[in-house]
């Protein structure tokens, strides 16, 4: 008969049974229940940090459009700004070139002022005078000279002012150029998304970069530089007024001293050309006085020579007479005759050889006063054509010079001006 084996170990009872069945389902009840709570944290976790992410993305795309809206301003303000500053550098430009012009025209004038006072200089003897003519010439170039300086001034203002308005224009380019960049690049920060291709992890992202500043000092950097552009073009604009008045006054004054300069050029050729024709009219009557005197001289001669024969005749009557014989030889009333006639004679001879002598000093003197009319008439026709030659260069200050022909000109200064150079009166 078979025996029943026993396997060798521990036994457990019924209630240890139990209590690890017991046991294990405690076990799995609290190990669903807290995996059950774990969910649920899980899930609230997950739809917080969704909410928050979400929101956060919401307020940093807000924020960022925000951004945009505020660099954009400024950079429509800055770009209309520049518009400006462009606008006004054009204008400046053109009234510093319009003021070089005008500096440019006032060497004609100069040239040509000093080309009358050399003109004048070709006078002679009594007619070199500090006359009104010379005194409105110098006058004239003294004029001249103030009004280039004056301009030559405003040039050189226009340029200072004109770099300026460049440098705060480049300033102005450079601040509206970074806030292109920025624009750009915020932009692209507003486009990315989670699908985006170029989105990845970096190193330090949330590093404050060298160079960052603060929103205020942006402000007031951008604030600053649309401020000094306005200033420099408030600035601008006063000095364009100004140089516009200042070629308007000194083209004013300079046509008051032109004027004033022709006037008395006029009058001295009017006062020359009467002193010629009163030096013409002595000529004529002193030519005429000449005549008459060389004619008085003749007859004076002609009378002396024939009272001269009378003499001869009286005298050869006495010598005639002394050879009556004896008692014939008496102081009769023809003796007496004869020797009062002979006396008459030598007093008449002698008073007209006296007036023969005065007449010819006279003629000398007539000659040499004759002399001296036409040698002044000759410096008074050479001061007259000269002074024409000054009113025929003055003709350039109001002609263009490619219609301007001299008849003669001395001065090689004026020979090669530039072409379609006129002075603006």
């Amino acid at each position: 008969m078979a025996s029943l084996s026993v396997k060798p170990g521990q036994r457990f009872t019924m209630p240890d049974w139990q209590n690890n069945s017991v046991l294990i389902s405690a076990d799995a009840e609290q190990q669903r229940y807290n995996s059950h709570h774990i969910r649920q944290e899980g899930r609230a976790l997950r739809n917080e940090t969704g909410n928050q992410a979400r929101w956060d993305e919401h307020n940093t795309r807000t924020r960022l459009n925000d951004r945009i809206t505020s660099v954009d301003r400024w950079r429509e303000a800055l770009a209309r700004c520049l518009t400006d500053t462009d606008l006004e550098i054009d204008a400046l430009t053109k009234v510093k070139e319009a003021a070089e012009n005008a500096l440019q025209a006032k060497n004609l004038c100069l040239d040509v002022a000093i080309e009358c006072l050399t003109f004048r200089e070709s006078r002679r003897d009594i007619d070199i005078v500090r006359d009104p003519v010379e005194e409105e010439l110098l006058r004239e170039v003294k004029v001249i000279e103030k009004t280039k300086k004056e301009l030559q001034q405003r040039v050189d203002e226009a340029f200072k002012q004109l770099c300026l308005l460049k440098e705060a224009r480049q300033q102005l380019n450079c601040d509206h150029r970074h806030k292109v960049e920025t624009l750009e690049l915020d932009r692209q920060c507003v486009s990315f998304n989670v699908t985006s291709g170029n989105i990845s992890f970096k190193v330090n992202p949330t590093r404050i970069p060298d160079g960052t500043s603060a929103l205020r000092e942006w402000e007031l950097n951008s604030q600053c530089n649309k401020d000094r552009a306005e200033a420099e073009m408030r600035a601008s604009v006063d000095l364009r007024g100004a140089i516009t008045l200042s070629i308007a006054q000194t083209n004013n004054e300079l046509d008051a001293q032109r004027i004033a300069t022709e006037f008395a050029l006029r009058k001295r050729i009017r006062d020359m050309e009467g002193a010629l024709s009163e030096l013409r009219w002595q000529e004529q009557n002193t030519l005429e006085e000449i005549a008459e005197m060389e004619e008085e001289i003749r007859q004076l001669e002609e009378d002396l020579r024939k009272r001269t024969l009378d003499l001869k005749v009286a005298h050869t009557r006495l010598e005639t007479r002394t050879y009556r014989p004896h008692v014939e030889l008496c102081r009769d009333q023809a003796q007496y005759g004869l020797t009062d006639e002979v006396q008459q004679l030598e007093g008449t001879i002698r008073a007209l050889q006296q007036k023969r002598t005065e007449s010819q000093d006279a003629l000398d003197a007539l000659y040499r006063q004759l002399h001296r009319i036409q040698t002044d008439i000759g410096y008074k026709t050479n001061s007259l054509q000269l002074d024409n030659k000054c009113m025929d260069t003055r003709r350039k200050l109001v002609i263009p010079v490619e219609k301007f022909e001299p008849e003669v000109d001395a001065v090689n200064r004026t020979r090669n001006l530039p072409r379609n150079s006129q002075l603006e009166l």
